[in-house]
């Protein structure tokens, strides 16, 4: 019963107004005070922050923070595929004719995750990674490796909880939210950077100018406040860290594996 009413509560507070009015919140001078209680709730390393805490003007000013410089190393190493965020790793494995199995109970398919892209028959047998950012963590969204930006999408949809709750009680949250897609070409094949929306975030804000051809590393987007990436990579191109699984945390610029064909 009690879960059965926190999904209708979900389902009735996942309207686009209620993020907006949250964001609008964040947004503004008043939500300014909320910060040292946020960062404290949190446990939010404040000295990472590229400014003084007191500089910030809003809370979504502060959650959106850069960090200061060198907090973040890239993976040098030439074929390698960096973690685009700091998070804990929610699901990965190898794509099974087209299928991500068994995310948090659920299956996912690549054809409702990005929406009936004509470019779906890539990823088919290729690997995935879903990266789940909580408040605690930095928010900003990096480049995996380096290449072309070929494509950008925008696939409207819900606003969702990504968190244990959202992935495990709602149906297949990842495929049903707001996304921002971009598929990068790099030297063996093509990345997809998907990024999910959810409850609370206001929105899904690339930098501007937008990067045309980054290097690895390179900031691409940011969340106001926190969500989900889900990373693919194309057939036969990819082999992953034997280390990672589901429940490691990892950050940017951290090596996820490695880029090849022929794997």
């Amino acid at each position: 019963m009690t879960r059965w009413l926190l999904r209708l509560m979900t389902e009735l507070s996942s309207r686009k107004f209620v993020s907006r009015m949250t964001g609008r919140f964040a947004k503004s001078s008043l939500s300014r005070r909320w910060i040292p209680r946020f960062a404290a709730m949190y446990n939010i390393p404040v000295e990472e922050a590229e400014k003084d805490i007191s500089e910030y003007r809003s809370l979504n000013d502060f959650f959106t923070r850069r960090l200061k410089p060198g907090r973040r190393p890239v993976d040098g190493s030439p074929d390698a595929l960096v973690s685009p965020v700091d998070a804990v790793v929610t699901g990965c494995g190898p794509i099974q004719d087209g299928m991500m199995l068994q995310i948090k109970g659920q299956d996912y398919t690549i054809e409702e995750l990005l929406h009936g892209s004509p470019r779906i028959a890539q990823y088919r047998r290729g690997f995935f990674w879903v990266l789940y950012l909580s408040p605690t963590d930095y928010h900003r969204i990096h480049v995996p490796c380096a290449g072309e930006i070929v494509e950008s999408e925008h696939i409207p949809g819900k606003v969702y909880p990504v968190n244990e709750f959202g992935l495990t009680s709602m149906r297949r949250v990842l495929s049903r939210n707001e996304r921002l897609v971009t598929y990068i070409r790099n030297e063996v094949g093509e990345v997809a950077v998907v990024k999910v929306g959810a409850l609370n975030v206001s929105s899904i804000k690339y930098v501007e100018p937008r990067p045309v051809r980054p290097n690895r590393g390179d900031e691409l987007a940011y969340f106001e406040f926190g969500s989900t990436i889900v990373l693919l990579t194309e057939d036969g191109t990819f082999r992953p860290r034997p280390d990672l699984k589901v429940g490691s945390k990892v950050r940017m610029g951290e090596k996820l594996g490695t880029l090849a064909t022929g794997n």
